[in-house]
């Protein structure tokens, strides 16, 4: 598995706890996406782990679902407080969740897994609070998200750029043994320049931190040459994600 510098996350994420929701369309058309992989809609008792601002956990408890908010930064939590997005709020990780055994109907982890430091540990941790008979529903980034991004890079230096996200075999690896169905999504987001596609990734907390730290600010040069090489797309800027929703069953 992937190193994570979980400090690094919880401050990146904490930076833009108040501009994520100007910058969320990913997460808006993702979250509908596993969604209707989830298929129902009705649970007594909802873990939303790693919450972000709560847009989530607004739509359980809209549900009539009692939400127990989770997130590894402060800020985040403190911007679903504010939105009264949850029931409880709990600063955590995923990867330890300070709650007992078998307390939920659904554990939801929308977008929130790929900052593990192990996925097969996280998955275990959902699984482990969620009640038998729940369901355990998360979506997680692809190794293949963001391949105009990376191709724009290598203009410019040869270092990585882009967070490396797990594939799909290292995936469903994860989840062996399980009871489980999965779908794939494609989402392309387009953007007027490309200074535009990397404030959004900024904007959602989703700099590069899997080398444990930020790059320096890009140099005038730098932003030229990788508009230059980025993959265009009728006039516009894209970014493209690939996203595997899953869904397990608790046995």
């Amino acid at each position: 598995m992937l190193p994570v510098d979980k400090q690094a996350v919880a401050a990146a994420f904490g930076r833009a706890a108040q501009s994520y929701s100007q910058h969320d369309e990913l997460q808006r058309l993702s979250a509908q996406g596993l969604l209707t992989a989830l298929g129902e809609s009705r649970f007594p008792q909802v873990l939303d782990a790693g919450c972000g601002p709560g847009s989530n956990s607004r739509y359980w408890r809209g549900t009539g679902s009692q939400v127990t908010a989770i997130d590894l930064s402060e800020q985040m939590l403190d911007e679903a407080r504010q939105r009264q997005a949850a029931d409880r709020y709990i600063l955590a990780d995923i990867e330890a969740i300070p709650l007992a055994d078998a307390q939920f109907d659904l554990v939801w982890s929308h977008l929130a897994v790929q900052w593990c430091s192990s996925l097969p540990q996280a998955l275990c941790e959902l699984y482990r609070v969620a009640r038998p008979g729940g369901k355990v529903a998360f979506t997680t980034l692809l190794e293949s998200s963001l391949p105009e991004l990376n191709q724009a890079w290598k203009a410019v230096d040869e270092q990585p750029h882009a967070n490396r996200f797990l594939s799909h075999e290292q995936v469903t690896q994860a989840l062996t043994g399980w009871r489980y169905r999965s779908t794939m999504q494609t989402i392309t987001l387009n953007f007027s320049d490309a200074f535009s596609a990397m404030r959004s990734l900024k904007g959602i907390g989703a700099t590069h931190l899997h080398a444990g730290r930020e790059k320096k600010p890009l140099t005038r040069g730098q932003l030229q040459r990788l508009e230059l090489a980025w993959p265009p797309q009728r006039g516009h800027f894209p970014l493209s994600y690939q996203l595997f929703h899953g869904v397990i069953e608790r046995d």
